[in-house]
């Protein structure tokens, strides 16, 4: 049995290290001191995430990414949260196909998608790139406020939402005062799910973006053909300290979720 503990813990432990392992050695690079992005590094230098500062399309391309992220993540919660309700509180026709309708986004390959909202909503209907890029970014935002917030809705008794319609509330009164506060974690959890989503997202972003409009993945990218130094490690750095807050935040609202429901 014992030996069995050890073996299972050596795998786990080789797990951790193929999972963990690029990350740490893109972290362990990004304090290069030379031009030149290597590992191990020659020395120790901050030189590279004070040249994130210096590069104006990183300041700009992340205004835009942060913009495009809030904005797409708003639409999706006009939409989302009333589809969500719609789907976990009543039996209707067709149901099914607009549950599958609103999952479909993640379902389809982000290039097919991507290259689909290229082709009719800048070629065919002339959208300005940044309105084409706020309606792609909403898009594949949506299916995670779906999803996040009807898990939150499959917990709730209904029963309360009754209890208050017999007792005179109106219908929207009794949605926004008794169903809205009591999944309101799930609805900030399916917020900030959706907001990584989009802030991170390459595929749909690659074709949505254009001419004095990008995102901060995508210029990450052109930064890479032109350059090899460690920025884009530090840039990289960065961004996973910022996942992995947000992760931290959303593991806490969904275990407070769960206990509260308890």
């Amino acid at each position: 049995m014992r030996e069995k503990h050890r073996v299972l813990s050596l795998f786990t432990l080789l797990v951790y290290l193929f999972l963990l392992g690029p990350l740490l050695i893109i972290a362990v690079a990004s304090f290069e001191p030379s031009s030149v992005l290597k590992f191990p590094p020659t020395g120790f230098s901050l030189k590279w995430y004070h040249n994130i500062l210096d590069v104006t399309m990183f300041l700009t391309t992340f205004k835009t990414s942060i913009v495009v992220s809030l904005i797409g993540n708003l639409l999706a919660l006009l939409i989302g949260v009333p589809a969500a309700y719609a789907l976990s509180r009543f039996q209707f026709k067709g149901k099914d196909a607009l549950n599958a309708i609103f999952i479909s986004p993640v379902l389809i390959p982000g290039i097919v998608l991507g290259f689909t909202m290229l082709r009719y909503l800048i070629v065919a209907y002339h959208l300005p790139i940044y309105a084409a890029l706020l309606i792609g970014h909403t898009v594949i935002m949506l299916p995670f406020i779906i999803r996040v917030i009807a898990s939150s809705l499959a917990n709730f008794d209904f029963a309360v939402e009754e209890a208050a319609l017999s007792l005179g509330a109106g219908q929207l009164e009794t949605f926004f005062k008794v169903v809205l506060p009591n999944i309101k974690s799930g609805i900030i959890a399916a917020v900030l799910i959706a907001f990584l989503e989009s802030f991170n997202n390459v595929d749909i972003s690659v074709f949505m973006t254009g001419p004095g409009v990008s995102t901060l993945p995508i210029q990450m990218l052109t930064y890479v053909e032109n350059h090899f130094d460690p920025t884009i490690a530090g840039i990289s750095v960065l961004l996973m300290i910022f996942t992995g807050i947000f992760m931290f935040i959303i593991e806490r609202l969904m275990g407070l979720s769960y206990f509260t429901k308890r």
